[in-house]
């Protein structure tokens, strides 16, 4: 794979989790290599988050990242954005952490509701452990809980 190292993590079991930006080349396999035929169901529930989350947010190019531990997530290109949670939090944050955020809210809705569908609550937990280590992961982790 043909990707850039952005971000170091670190999930419970001490081994560091990176995140890597797939290359333009491979956008095309990312969506159906995480989530299958549930792809469009993911990808549109990330983009709603993210309308719910920033009045900021007006659509944009958005760059998706693998996770050495099996997970993902994407994040739109461009200025930091104001995100306010359904739990108080209200805060600008950059675009990756933001994205970061719409892509949790996304995935935990969808293993409520596609209980049946087990990748939407194990990419959860991926995204969560290369968060917890994240620069951002104060503002990420009160923005989700």
């Amino acid at each position: 794979m043909n990707h850039t190292n952005t971000e170091e993590g670190a999930c419970d079991i001490g081994s560091p989790v990176l995140a890597t930006l797939v290359s333009q080349a491979e956008r095309l396999a990312f969506l159906p290599r995480h989530f299958g035929r549930q792809m469009m169901t993911f990808e549109t529930a990330v983009y709603a988050q993210m309308q719910a989350l920033s009045a900021d947010y007006t659509g944009c190019y958005w760059e998706f990242y693998d996770l050495t531990n099996g997970g993902c997530f994407m994040a739109p290109r461009g200025l930091p954005l104001r995100v306010v949670a359904p739990n108080g939090f209200d805060e600008t944050m950059d675009a990756q952490a933001a994205g970061i955020v719409a892509t949790l809210y996304a995935l935990s809705l969808l293993s409520f509701k596609y209980q049946a569908v087990e990748t939407f609550a194990t990419r959860f937990h991926q995204l969560r452990d290369f968060a917890l280590d994240h620069p951002h992961a104060r503002s990420i982790l009160q923005a989700i809980d």
